[in-house]
C-alpha cells in the first residue's frame, strides 16, 4: 500500500516556517556571552525537525543545508564550542536562506543554490577546524578501505511503518553518502510469519548494513536519527576503525516533545507499507524521493490554526441554531394566530443565534497581532547594525486580536514606518548623548482595541518632525504655495504627500519619497486611517486605526432618491440637516459650505451617480460630514435610515470596479446596497482651504 506524500506537503511547509520563526526569535533574544541551554536546544530541535521533514518528503537541498547548521548547533549544546556573535549572525542568515528555499519549493520552483552554497562553505570552514585536528591525531590509523568502516544492525520496532517512516529511503541515502561499492545490506527475515498470519502494517524485518568508508560516524548516524526512537540501532567498527565513537548528534527522545514533531512523524496508518512487497516499496520510495510540485503560494493563506475553544463555541452555536430551526419547523406545520407569540419568540431566538454564530465565525479569523510584530526584532537588529544605532524594540498588546486578512495587508505599512523611525526618527548615538538622552533609542509597537477598531501605534523617542524643514521642502517642491501658513498638524500631514522626502541623500533604506503616501493609501484601502503626532526632541508617534475585520462593517444607511447607500460608520464625524441655500458654488460644479469656523467641500451623491437633474433637487437635505485622507468633506443625502452591521461583498469580483464604491451588501429585504468609498469620493473634490479667511477669498 502506498500513500501520496504530497498531500502532507502543505503541513510540512507551515510547520517549517513556524520552526524558522522559533529559531529567529530565540537567536534574537540570545546573549552570546550568557547562553541558556534550553534556548540552544529549542533552536536545535527546530532545525532538526525541518531537516527530518525535508528528508522525508525528498526536499534534499533543504535537508543537506540544515544538516551543517544542525551539526554546529549540536557542538554548541554539547559544550564542544561556545556560542559566538558571528555564529548568531550566521544562523540568522541561514534562517533567511532556508525561508527562501522553502518558499521556492512551496511555489513548485527549484530552490536557490548559490547563497546556500556560500553559507554551507562558511559552516564547513568552522566545523573543519576540529575535524582537521582529529584527522592529524588519527593519522596513524590504518586507511585500508576494505577494513575501515562500520557494521550497523537495524532492528525496527513493529510500528515503524505506521509512523510514516520508510527504511529503504534511509538505506538509499546512506548508499549515496558512502558510495555504491562501499555499501552492503542484508535482510533478516527469520521473524517473518506465514502469509496467512502476516500483518502488512507491521515491520518485522531486521537489517544488517556494512559500510566500508572513512565518512565520520556522526554523518552516518544523522541519517538514522529521525527513527532512532522507533529502532534499536547498533554501530560496530570494522577492523582498522577507531574504537572511539564520536558523540551522536541525534536528539534524545526526552528532548523532543510531541509538539515539535513534524507532520511526517504523525502520518496516519494509511502511510504504512506492506513489507513483503519490497519491489513496490522501493519503486514508491524512489518516486517519493523526488520533490513533487507543491501548491502555489496562494494556498499558504488558505489555512489558519484555530484554538479548540473557538471550534467548540462554533459547534455549540450550530447546535442552538438547529434546535431553534426545529422549533420553528414544528410551528410552521400547524400554525394559527393563537401561536403568533410563540412564532415571534422563535424568530427572536433565531436572530440571537444567528448573531452569536456570526461572532463565533468571525473569531475564527482573528489572530493575535504578535504574528505581525514578530518580524520586527530582526528588522530592528539588522537596521541598527547597518545604521550604527543602538535601538531597543518594545512591543505592547501583542495578544490583541486582528482579522488575518487585515494583518497580512498591514505588514508592509508597519515595516515602512519602523524603517522610517530607525533612519529619520532616531538620532545617532553621539547626537543622543549631546541632547542628554540615553545612547539607546527606543521604538515602541503598541496595539489595543478602541471601539470597533484596532489601534496600532509606532512610536520613537527620537528628534521628532522638523516642521520648518518639512514646510520649506514642501514649498521647494511646489507642494504648497510659498505664502501659505499652516498649523503644526497640517505640516505633519505633508509627509504623506506623494514624492515628499526631507532626506538629503537617497539610501537603500529610505529617501526616495515614495513611501509614506503608499503607507497611507494601503491603510485607507483597509478602511483605516493614519495620523502622526510629533514633538520636537521628544519623538513621533504614528497612529493607525483599522477595522477589526474586512468582512463585516458597521454602517450608516442613507437614502438618495430611491436608492440606499451605506457609509462606513467609522468615517462619519456628524450629521446635520441643511437647506439647499446653504451650499455655495466655488468653481464649476464644486460646492462648499461654512460649518462653524471652517469651510468644507460638498459632494452630492445624486450628481455623482446621475440620479436626478439639478432642477429636481429638494430644498431640505441631510449633510453627512465624513473624514477621509485626513480631510473633512460633506456628502449630501436625502435621509438617514439607520445603522446596522453589514456583510461586505466584493463588487469587483462579482461585477467590476466602480469608482466611488468599495463594495456591496445584501439588506434584510433582499435588495443590494452599495458601500461608499469615502477616500475615492474625496479625491474628485477641488481642494478647498479650511481656513475661513482663505476660503472667503476663494469664494
Amino acid at each position: 500500500m502506498s500513500v501520496d506524500l504530497s498531500q502532507f506537503h502543505q503541513v510540512f511547509f507551515e510547520e517549517s516556517f513556524e520552526g524558522l520563526d522559533v529559531m529567529e526569535s530565540e537567536l534574537l533574544d540570545m546573549d552570546p556571552a550568557d547562553v541558556d541551554d534550553e534556548t540552544v536546544n529549542n533552536i536545535f530541535r527546530a532545525a532538526h525537525s525541518i531537516k527530518g521533514g525535508a528528508g522525508t518528503f525528498g526536499f534534499m537541498p533543504v535537508s543537506e543545508f540544515t544538516h551543517v547548521l544542525e551539526t554546529l548547533l549540536d557542538e554548541i549544546r554539547s559544550g564542544k564550542r561556545s556560542m559566538e556573535p558571528r555564529y548568531v549572525d550566521l544562523f540568522l542568515q541561514s534562517v533567511d536562506c532556508l525561508r527562501g528555499m522553502l518558499s521556492d519549493m512551496q511555489d513548485g520552483n527549484d530552490p536557490e543554490t548559490e547563497r546556500p552554497a556560500e553559507l554551507r562553505k562558511e559552516f564547513e570552514v568552522i566545523l573543519g577546524m576540529e575535524q582537521q585536528s582529529a584527522a592529524s591525531e588519527n593519522s596513524d590509523v590504518d586507511s585500508d578501505e576494505k577494513d575501515h568502516g562500520w557494521l550497523i544492525d537495524v532492528h525496527p520496532h513493529t510500528d515503524l511503518l505506521m509512523t510514516g517512516n520508510e527504511p529503504f529511503r534511509m538505506f538509499r541515502e546512506l548508499r549515496e553518502l558512502v558510495g555504491e561499492d562501499s555499501f552492503d545490506v542484508t535482510a533478516d527475515i527469520d521473524n517473518v510469519p506465514e502469509l496467512s498470519n502476516l500483518t502488512p502494517e507491521e515491520c518485522i524485518i531486521n537489517w544488517q548494513i556494512k559500510v566500508t568508508t572513512s565518512v565520520p560516524l556522526d554523518d552516518i548516524k544523522a541519517i538514522f536519527e529521525w527513527v532512532e526512537d522507533e529502532c534499536d540501532l547498533t554501530y560496530s567498527p570494522l577492523a582498522g576503525t577507531s574504537e572511539v565513537e564520536p558523540e551522536s548528534s541525534a536528539v534524545d527522545a526526552t528532548e523532543t516533545p510531541a509538539a515539535e514533531t513534524p507532520a511526517a512523524e504523525q502520518l496516519p496508518e494509511a502511510a504504512a507499507v506492506a513489507s513483503p512487497e519490497k519491489a513496490a516499496v522501493v519503486a514508491e520510495a524512489q518516486k517519493a524521493a523526488k520533490p513533487i510540485k507543491a501548491p502555489k503560494k496562494a494556498a499558504e493563506s488558505s489555512s489558519i490554526r484555530v484554538s479548540i475553544d473557538k471550534v467548540d463555541s462554533l459547534i455549540n452555536m450550530v447546535g442552538e441554531l438547529v434546535i431553534t430551526q426545529s422549533m420553528l419547523g414544528q410551528l410552521g406545520q400547524d400554525f394559527d394566530l393563537s401561536r403568533l407569540a410563540k412564532l415571534q419568540e422563535g424568530l427572536s431566538q433565531l436572530e440571537q443565534n444567528t448573531r452569536e454564530l456570526q461572532e463565533s465565525v468571525m473569531k475564527i479569523r482573528m489572530m493575535p497581532i504578535s504574528f505581525a510584530f514578530s518580524r520586527f526584532p530582526r528588522l530592528v537588529r539588522d537596521l541598527g547594525g547597518q545604521l550604527g544605532k543602538k535601538v531597543i524594540l518594545e512591543t505592547i498588546g501583542e495578544q490583541t486580536e486582528l482579522d488575518k486578512t487585515v494583518m497580512e495587508k498591514i505588514n508592509d505599512p508597519l515595516v515602512h514606518l519602523v524603517r522610517n523611525s530607525m533612519d529619520h526618527g532616531l538620532e545617532t548615538t553621539e547626537q543622543r548623548i549631546a541632547a542628554g538622552k540615553s545612547e539607546e533609542g527606543t521604538i515602541t509597537l503598541n496595539a489595543y482595541h478602541q471601539g470597533g477598531n484596532i489601534v496600532i501605534e509606532v512610536a520613537d523617542d527620537g528628534a521628532g518632525l522638523n516642521e520648518d524643514r518639512i514646510l520649506s521642502k514642501a514649498i521647494e517642491k511646489g507642494l504648497v504655495p510659498e505664502n501659505n501658513s499652516l498649523i503644526p498638524e497640517e505640516i505633519h500631514n505633508l509627509i504623506f504627500l506623494p514624492g515628499f522626502s526631507t532626506a538629503e541623500a537617497v539610501s537603500d533604506i529610505s529617501g526616495r519619497g515614495v513611501g509614506m503616501d503608499v503607507v497611507r493609501r494601503n491603510i485607507q484601502a483597509l478602511n483605516g486611517s493614519i495620523e502622526v503626532k510629533s514633538q520636537r526632541n521628544v519623538g513621533s508617534t504614528f497612529i493607525i486605526r483599522l477595522p477589526l475585520t474586512l468582512a463585516i462593517l458597521d454602517g450608516q444607511l442613507v437614502k438618495v432618491c430611491e436608492e440606499t447607500y451605506i457609509f462606513p460608520l467609522v468615517s462619519i464625524v456628524e450629521s446635520i440637516q441643511i437647506h439647499r441655500s446653504s451650499l455655495n458654488h466655488v468653481t464649476g460644479s464644486q460646492y462648499v459650505m461654512q460649518l462653524r469656523d471652517e469651510y468644507i467641500p460638498i459632494v452630492r451623491l445624486d450628481q455623482i451617480f446621475g440620479l436626478r437633474d439639478d432642477k429636481d433637487v429638494v430644498d431640505e437635505m441631510m449633510l453627512v460630514v465624513v473624514e477621509g485622507d485626513n480631510e473633512k468633506i460633506g456628502i449630501v443625502v436625502d435621509d438617514l435610515l439607520g445603522q446596522q452591521q453589514v456583510v461586505i461583498k466584493s463588487l469587483e469580483q462579482n461585477y467590476q470596479k466602480v469608482s466611488g464604491i468599495s463594495g456591496a451588501t445584501i439588506l434584510g429585504d433582499g435588495t443590494v446596497a452599495l458601500i461608499i468609498d469615502i477616500s475615492s469620493i474625496g479625491k474628485n473634490i477641488v481642494p478647498v482651504k479650511r481656513n475661513q479667511n482663505r476660503s472667503e477669498r476663494a469664494a
